[in-house]
């Protein structure tokens, strides 16, 4: 039998959580020991649950919530949101995820005074989180002359 010693083979959970974070994450996208260990808990958490008996389903949503813990809501995603609702005259959509990953190590500081879960953006707090990404975003698009 031959042995596949490649560290970072892409299982169906690397794949999946691989592609997520290109799009949500794009910082943790090169992180490969994050992948592979969050992966693994995935995989794990699906295997355990068929072996207690779950069905299918639930064995792949036990999965799920494994690979995307602590996921689910995306500082990237919301600066997006941001530029796509309240700066599409000054900032195409096509080009919205460059600006994105330019103004969030910017902006981290307002990001850091709430306290950010995988429920955060269906809580009050998000709406004015959002307003100052606003103010924030206004600002720096005219510092940069855009």
């Amino acid at each position: 039998m031959k042995q596949n010693n490649n560290p970072m083979e892409l299982s169906y959970y690397r794949l999946t959580l691989l592609s997520f974070l290109k799009e949500s994450h794009p910082h943790l996208a090169s992180d490969n020991n994050f992948i592979k260990n969050r992966a693994d808990e995935a995989a794990e958490a699906h295997s355990n649950a068929i072996k207690e008996g779950l069905p299918q389903t639930e064995a792949e949503e036990q999965a799920n919530l494994t690979l995307f813990r602590g996921l689910l809501f995306s500082r990237h995603d919301t600066i997006i949101n941001v530029l796509w609702n309240e700066f599409s005259d000054i900032v195409p959509q096509s080009e919205a995820k460059g600006y994105a990953v330019r103004v969030l190590s910017q902006c981290e500081f307002l990001f850091l005074q709430y306290p950010l879960s995988d429920e955060f953006a269906y809580s009050c707090e998000y709406d004015k989180l959002y307003t100052e990404l606003t103010g924030f975003i206004d600002i720096w698009l005219e510092e940069n002359e855009l």
